[in-house]
């Protein structure tokens, strides 16, 4: 089942807003502190529109995927690359994510080690 996550996160490095479209509706939830909640599938889209905007380069290599149940993950993240003006950023991430039956991401968090370049 850890190839949901495994899809989701192939969809995201490809840095394709087309590709990320089918992971959500209009009830997924994202919440990436320190900014709130963001809710359905627009919003959400363009929220990652912005940040892949943010940079020049974007990576994320996934550690470990650990299964929860009923649809939930937590997996271990490193994410690399290169914000504009700012120069290379590296941040180690954990998620959880949920997903629906029907595969669609009812909420997904982030949980950064290090927020100071979001600052």
């Amino acid at each position: 089942m850890d190839c949901k996550v495994t899809s989701f996160m192939e969809d995201l490095n490809s840095l394709k807003i087309e590709n990320l479209q089918k992971w959500f509706n209009d009830e997924s939830r994202i919440w990436i502190p320190p900014a709130g909640e963001v809710v359905g599938a627009r919003r959400i889209l363009a929220l990652f529109r912005a940040i892949f905007r943010k940079y020049e380069k974007l990576e994320w290599n996934v550690d470990e995927i650990f299964h929860l149940g009923n649809g939930k993950f937590f997996y271990e993240t490193m994410s690399k690359g290169t914000i504009a003006d700012k120069g290379i950023y590296s941040n180690q991430i954990c998620t959880i994510v949920s997903f629906a039956e029907n595969g669609k991401i009812k909420f997904l968090s982030d949980y950064f080690k290090d927020t100071s370049c979001f600052k």
